[in-house]
Protein backbone atom coordinates (compact mmCIF):
# COMPACT_ATOMS: atom_id res chain seq x y z
CA UNK A 1 0.00 0.00 0.00
CA UNK A 2 2.79 2.51 0.85
CA UNK A 3 4.36 3.91 -2.34
CA UNK A 4 7.10 6.17 -0.93
CA UNK A 5 8.12 8.44 1.91
CA UNK A 6 6.04 11.56 1.27
CA UNK A 7 7.52 14.21 3.55
CA UNK A 8 8.86 15.00 7.00
CA UNK A 9 7.17 17.89 8.81
CA UNK A 10 9.17 20.30 10.96
CA UNK A 11 7.62 22.84 13.35
CA UNK A 12 9.20 26.28 12.84
CA UNK A 13 8.89 29.59 14.69
CA UNK A 14 9.52 31.89 11.72
CA UNK A 15 8.51 30.68 8.25
CA UNK A 16 10.56 33.20 6.23
CA UNK A 17 13.67 32.46 8.29
CA UNK A 18 13.19 28.68 7.95
CA UNK A 19 12.69 28.87 4.18
CA UNK A 20 15.74 31.07 3.81
CA UNK A 21 17.83 28.66 5.91
CA UNK A 22 16.86 25.51 3.98
CA UNK A 23 17.17 27.33 0.65
CA UNK A 24 20.52 29.01 1.30
CA UNK A 25 22.13 26.23 3.32
CA UNK A 26 20.95 23.15 1.42
CA UNK A 27 19.54 24.41 -1.92
CA UNK A 28 15.93 23.45 -1.18
CA UNK A 29 13.28 25.09 -3.35
CA UNK A 30 9.73 26.03 -2.38
CA UNK A 31 7.12 23.97 -4.25
CA UNK A 32 4.09 25.30 -2.37
CA UNK A 33 3.42 27.84 0.36
CA UNK A 34 0.12 28.75 1.94
CA UNK A 35 -1.90 28.93 5.12
CA UNK A 36 -5.11 27.93 6.81
CA UNK A 37 -6.77 29.48 9.86
CA UNK A 38 -4.48 27.53 12.16
CA UNK A 39 -1.20 26.98 10.29
CA UNK A 40 1.21 28.46 7.78
CA UNK A 41 2.90 25.75 5.68
CA UNK A 42 5.58 25.44 3.03
CA UNK A 43 6.73 22.37 1.09
CA UNK A 44 10.40 22.31 0.05
CA UNK A 45 12.20 19.91 -2.28
CA UNK A 46 15.61 19.21 -3.77
CA UNK A 47 16.07 19.04 -7.55
CA UNK A 48 17.85 15.72 -7.10
CA UNK A 49 14.89 14.13 -5.26
CA UNK A 50 11.71 16.15 -5.83
CA UNK A 51 9.38 13.36 -4.70
CA UNK A 52 10.46 13.60 -1.03
CA UNK A 53 9.79 16.91 0.67
CA UNK A 54 10.22 18.83 3.89
CA UNK A 55 7.01 20.42 5.16
CA UNK A 56 7.61 23.47 7.33
CA UNK A 57 4.73 24.29 9.70
CA UNK A 58 4.22 27.45 11.77
CA UNK A 59 1.24 27.40 14.12
CA UNK A 60 -0.92 30.52 13.84
CA UNK A 61 -3.67 29.34 16.19
CA UNK A 62 -2.45 26.09 17.69
CA UNK A 63 -5.01 23.32 17.31
CA UNK A 64 -4.90 20.70 20.05
CA UNK A 65 -1.41 19.31 20.64
CA UNK A 66 -0.31 19.26 16.97
CA UNK A 67 2.79 21.38 17.54
CA UNK A 68 3.63 19.55 20.78
CA UNK A 69 4.31 16.35 18.85
CA UNK A 70 7.91 17.50 18.50
CA UNK A 71 10.07 19.72 16.34
CA UNK A 72 10.05 16.96 13.73
CA UNK A 73 6.30 16.60 13.75
CA UNK A 74 5.38 13.60 11.60
CA UNK A 75 6.44 11.16 8.92
CA UNK A 76 4.15 10.99 5.90
CA UNK A 77 3.65 8.25 3.32
CA UNK A 78 2.08 8.54 -0.14
CA UNK A 79 -0.83 6.26 -1.00
CA UNK A 80 -2.58 6.02 -4.36
CA UNK A 81 -6.10 5.47 -3.03
CA UNK A 82 -6.92 6.90 0.40
CA UNK A 83 -10.10 4.88 0.94
CA UNK A 84 -8.42 1.58 0.08
CA UNK A 85 -5.43 2.42 2.27
CA UNK A 86 -7.63 3.35 5.25
CA UNK A 87 -9.59 0.10 4.93
CA UNK A 88 -6.37 -1.92 4.52
CA UNK A 89 -4.69 -0.43 7.58
CA UNK A 90 -7.83 -0.53 9.74
CA UNK A 91 -7.88 -4.30 9.15
CA UNK A 92 -4.28 -4.37 10.40
CA UNK A 93 -5.32 -2.59 13.61
CA UNK A 94 -4.54 1.06 12.92
CA UNK A 95 -6.85 3.54 14.63
CA UNK A 96 -6.92 6.85 12.78
CA UNK A 97 -7.07 10.15 14.67
CA UNK A 98 -10.04 11.47 12.67
CA UNK A 99 -13.09 9.70 11.25
CA UNK A 100 -12.44 11.01 7.73
CA UNK A 101 -9.41 12.19 5.73
CA UNK A 102 -8.77 15.93 5.86
CA UNK A 103 -7.98 18.19 2.87
CA UNK A 104 -4.37 19.08 2.14
CA UNK A 105 -3.13 22.51 1.13
CA UNK A 106 -2.90 21.45 -2.52
CA UNK A 107 -6.31 19.77 -2.67
CA UNK A 108 -5.40 16.17 -1.85
CA UNK A 109 -6.36 14.29 1.29
CA UNK A 110 -4.52 13.18 4.42
CA UNK A 111 -5.19 11.27 7.62
CA UNK A 112 -3.10 10.95 10.79
CA UNK A 113 -2.45 8.02 13.11
CA UNK A 114 0.04 7.01 15.79
CA UNK A 115 2.83 4.47 15.51
CA UNK A 116 3.91 1.99 18.20
CA UNK A 117 5.98 4.58 20.10
CA UNK A 118 3.21 7.21 19.85
CA UNK A 119 4.98 8.83 16.87
CA UNK A 120 2.69 10.78 14.56
CA UNK A 121 2.31 9.20 11.10
CA UNK A 122 0.31 10.36 8.08
CA UNK A 123 -1.09 8.92 4.86
CA UNK A 124 -1.30 11.37 1.95
CA UNK A 125 -3.22 11.02 -1.29
CA UNK A 126 -1.74 13.57 -3.69
CA UNK A 127 -3.77 15.41 -6.30
CA UNK A 128 -3.45 13.75 -9.69
CA UNK A 129 -2.68 16.40 -12.29
CA UNK A 130 -3.63 15.44 -15.81
CA UNK A 131 -1.81 17.44 -18.46
CA UNK A 132 -3.92 18.87 -21.22
CA UNK A 133 -3.39 17.33 -24.63
CA UNK A 134 -2.10 20.14 -26.87
CA UNK A 135 -3.10 18.16 -29.97
CA UNK A 136 -6.75 17.83 -28.95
Amino acid sequence: MIKKVEHVAIIVKDMDQAIEYYSDMFDFKVRLRGSSKTKEMAFLFLDEQPSVEIELIRDINPMSDYNKSGIVNHLAFTVENMNEAINHYKKKGIEFLSPEPQPTLEGGRMILFRGPSDELLQLVERVVVIAENPLA
